[in-house]
């Protein structure tokens, strides 16, 4: 039992190995794309803080998904904010199983790069909209009456560089066209949709995006519009980028050329190959023209060599 641990152990340490140099010489030639990535997930929390000094607090809006669902209530809001984390951590997880397990169909650098891309390309439609016309926030913190609801002139450039981390960030009011967790949870859900392979997770992934919805109305931390927008924009952004985007190498094919050739295959060549001795020629199409045997030696078209009539004259 402990040789067979070894022997595992001893494998799994040389595929992690393997696959940290693949992905090292990936990350040198795109490391500025995923720093890009980073800078910008910056950029959107700084557009964010921006837009709670234009928050304005007011009476809710009428919301058809508020009257359908009835509210969780302030004590369970952490229900959609607990799936999210899940969702989230599972992909990231899922993005650099290649290091762990023999089939992999990704490379854990290039996939960030295409989710990078995904994120940035909707944060920015984001960022425009939610710049254009500031709602009344639905979360309980951004309600009239609550002393986070605005926020004062910021004392120093500083205050709004760092976005009063986290307190800031959790707390924030104004940037609700369209929500930011719908599109980290539609662009996890697609990239898995496309290159995952198992088909059970793929369905789960769905449902996990609607009941995210669903919560996310239900906690109040968004109007219907802001999640229903994100379906559509979302999915409309993945689909056009990914068709700009070049296509992701498929591992499992250059692995399929490496395969053993099977016994039925080895059969073939062998009867091919003795086939091409027992008529005399090489191999080439244009080559397997009728031999004739004479006197122990094969000819070519039934024609003879003279020294050969010769000799049997004598």
């Amino acid at each position: 039992m402990s040789f067979y641990i070894g022997r595992e152990t001893s494998k799994l340490w040389k595929r992690i190995c393997a696959e940290t140099t693949t992905e090292i010489n990936l990350l040198a030639e795109n490391w500025k794309y995923l720093l890009a990535g980073l800078v910008f997930q910056y950029i959107h929390g700084l557009a964010a803080r921006g837009v709670h000094y234009l928050h304005k607090p007011a009476p809710t809006l009428q919301d058809v998904g508020f009257f359908l669902l009835r509210e969780l209530g302030q004590d369970k809001a952490y229900i959609s904010e607990t799936l999210f984390s899940l969702i989230f951590l599972s992909f990231v997880l899922w993005t650099f199983h290649p290091f762990i397990f023999k089939s992999r169909k990704i490379y854990t650098v290039v996939i960030w790069c295409r989710v990078f891309a995904f994120l940035v390309a909707s944060q920015v439609l984001r960022i425009i909209t939610f710049y254009s016309t500031q709602l009344p926030g639905p979360n309980y913190h951004c309600r009239e009456g609550s002393n986070l609801a605005t926020l004062p002139h910021p004392d120093s450039v500083f205050e709004v560089l760092f976005l009063n981390f986290p307190r800031g960030v959790v707390y924030g009011c104004g940037d609700l066209i369209f929500s930011s967790h719908m599109i980290f949870t539609l662009v996890f859900v697609l990239t898995y949709q496309k290159y995952g392979t198992r088909r059970s997770i793929k369905q789960l992934g769905w449902l996990l995006a609607v009941v995210q919805s669903l919560l996310i109305v239900a906690s109040r931390k968004h109007y219907t519009v802001d999640v229903v927008v994100a379906w559509y924009t979302v999915n409309l952004v993945v689909f056009f980028i990914d068709k700009k985007l070049p296509e992701l190498p498929d591992r499992s094919i250059a692995a399929a050329t490496l395969l053993p050739l099977s016994i039925k295959d080895k059969d073939g060549r062998t009867k091919e190959e003795n086939h091409k001795l027992l008529n005399g020629n090489s191999g080439d199409p244009l080559d397997w023209r009728q031999r004739t045997q004479v006197n122990g030696k094969i000819m070519e078209d039934g024609n003879t060599l003279h020294v050969d009539s010769a000799m049997n004259g004598a």
